[in-house]
């Protein structure tokens, strides 16, 4: 696993920070402009366990709200508490300062099961993503 960012058909992303075992998980550029103008972020609790694809976020905009899922099953060791102050950090910086929540992985064979930058690119290209 490198410092590479994967993907979800669910437009969410995960990428390693600090050690392998340590991964950041946000939404996409893409997601991002779906969603809209997002005015809250609702983060999992820290130390809250879950599966890869469970719900564990919340982000709501002007026009709905949308289900954020686990790309890879762990535990929540973090959470950007900055976007809970700024929500809209999620729309300006979606792949840095608008990161939601990191896991401690519990299975990294789990990362294979992820979408690389061509995968990610190919399903937006194909229109059968899936919504949010």
């Amino acid at each position: 696993m490198s410092s590479e960012r994967r993907y979800t058909p669910t437009h969410e992303w995960i990428q390693s920070f600090g050690d392998a075992s340590r991964m950041r998980v946000g939404i996409t550029e893409f997601a991002q402009k779906e969603i809209t103008d997002v005015v809250f972020v609702e983060l999992p609790k820290i130390g809250k366990k879950v599966p890869q694809g469970a719900e564990v976020a919340i982000i709501e905009s002007v026009k709905a709200a949308f289900s954020i899922y686990a790309p890879m099953g762990g535990e929540v060791v973090a959470v950007n508490g900055s976007i809970e102050s700024n929500p809209a950090l999620v729309n300006a910086d979606p792949y840095g300062a608008g990161w939601l929540f990191e896991l401690r992985i519990d299975n990294a064979a789990e990362w294979d099961s992820l979408l690389d930058e061509k995968g990610y690119q190919a399903l937006l290209s194909s229109g059968t993503a899936g919504g949010h």
